[in-house]
């Protein structure tokens, strides 16, 4: 029997390193890059998840954009933080501070959650063994992990490197790696490598 995530993906995920694009807003508009041309750039690359972020838009506008990204692209568009976007994707992606600011309680947290998004997917980013074990407890769909490698977009406390392989093993949720992830790393025990700004480099 398929997963909630492997009902949304449409087939049954192992742990191969599938393609995962930051869609960051602000990053695109840096680069010069349209929605459209991004979309092009998915569907050239065999993207199988997409995470739309941004810090800097009307909710309006963001709307408008994962509406686009909707209608053209046939994978999973998951929501950075914006709740109030669920409507238009598939999923929300959400920090640890996040949940917090929902409950101190996670488990709490999730049902209030899940009430707003049903059976929608719900990421959540972890970075150490203790945020893993806690999130095998969660009815979430995937984990968040990093920062794998030192990435000149964010700064980081602590990067996991090799032992990455390690702490996603321990995970029962499918693992997306994060920081410094390139497209055609391989890296054992990881299902998704979530590409940021790469994407557009290679």
């Amino acid at each position: 029997m398929l997963s909630n995530f492997e009902e949304a993906l449409g087939f049954k995920l192992e742990a191969s390193n599938l393609l995962y694009v930051l869609c960051d807003y602000e990053t695109l508009l840096k680069k010069n890059i349209s929605i459209k041309q991004f979309i092009d750039l998915c569907k050239n690359k065999n993207v199988k998840l997409i995470q739309y972020r941004d810090k800097i838009s009307s909710l309006n506008k963001q709307k408008e954009n994962l509406i686009l990204l909707k209608e053209n692209l046939d994978v999973p568009i998951l929501i950075n933080d914006k709740i109030e976007l669920i409507e238009f994707c598939d999923g929300l992606h959400l920090g640890q501070e996040d949940f917090e600011k929902i409950h101190s309680d996670k488990k709490i947290a999730v049902k209030l959650i899940r009430k707003k998004i049903n059976n929608k997917l719900l990421g959540l980013s972890t970075h150490n063994e203790f945020e893993i074990l806690e999130a095998n407890e969660l009815n979430i769909d995937m984990i968040g992990l990093g920062a794998y490698k030192s990435t000149n977009t964010k700064e980081v406390d602590s990067l996991l490197g090799e032992n990455i392989i390690y702490l996603a093993k321990i995970s029962k949720y499918p693992v997306c790696a994060i920081g410094g992830v390139k497209i055609n790393d391989k890296i054992k025990n990881i299902t998704f490598n979530v590409v940021g700004s790469g994407f557009y480099e290679n």
